[in-house]
């Protein structure tokens, strides 16, 4: 079993930046695909930005692409979603998310396992 938790989310300001981090234990998710979603009021949970067990592959989103970058940190355990450029619209609840077969996917049903999520707020 994987345990992931998010934090690093809070308050922005629009233009500001956050770095979020997705601490894993339980087992080396070195060999599992990981992603960062988000869910805001009233719509569904979306892929932002993925990236794949060896660091070959990585995915974005057009609504974050160019703003958000993730990376991993193997010897940690831990991965990191940076957020630049933050905008009112990028308010949600941001969630990782690990997937066993080392792949990035769209499909919500391939991720086996889900941080609490933490919320982001980017608001004047």
């Amino acid at each position: 079993q994987v345990q992931l938790v998010e934090s690093g989310g809070g308050l922005v300001q629009p233009g500001g930046s956050l770095r979020l981090s997705c601490v894993a234990s339980g087992r080396s998710i070195s060999t599992y695909g990981m992603a960062w979603f988000r869910q805001a009021p009233g719509k569904e949970r979306e892929l932002l930005i993925g990236i794949n067990w060896s660091s070959t592959t990585t995915y974005s989103a057009d609504s974050v692409k160019g703003r958000f970058t993730i990376s991993r940190d193997n010897v940690k355990n831990t991965v990191y979603l940076q957020m630049n450029s933050l905008k009112p619209e990028d308010t949600a609840v941001y969630y990782c998310a690990a997937c066993s077969s080392g792949r990035v996917t769209y499909v919500r049903e391939a991720y086996n396992y889900w941080g609490q999520g933490t919320q982001v707020t980017v608001s004047s």
